[in-house]
């Protein structure tokens, strides 16, 4: 089992290492599905696993850009709006636990 790498904008990039934002959130598609499903947060069924994972946060899409690591565990729901998600509408909501800018401080 790999570690699963995803995408972020600088705006919630930057909220999630100042410690305002706690959440991340994915939209129920099946490219997310297999994702999470592939680093054990959720099962075959798509229900969250209660596991907690590594997963790293890049600020784009080049190797190079800034990243940092969060220990996450996933739940579905609705998000909040100041944190970018869309009123009414239901997200895989990650739950950033523990964020550390090295992985070996994870």
């Amino acid at each position: 089992m790999g570690m699963l790498t995803l995408p972020i904008k600088k705006k919630w990039f930057d909220m999630i290492l100042s410690g305002e934002k706690k959440e991340e959130y994915r939209a129920m598609k099946p490219y997310y599905h297999s994702r999470f499903e592939n680093i054990g947060l959720l099962n075959s069924v798509l229900e969250p696993t209660n596991e907690i994972r590594v997963v790293k946060f890049r600020n784009g899409y080049s190797r190079k850009s800034p990243s940092f690591y969060a220990w996450v565990k996933i739940r579905m729901g609705e998000g909040k709006p100041e944190w970018g998600a869309e009123p009414g509408k239901d997200y895989w909501i990650l739950e950033l636990l523990n964020i550390a800018t090295d992985i070996r401080d994870i």
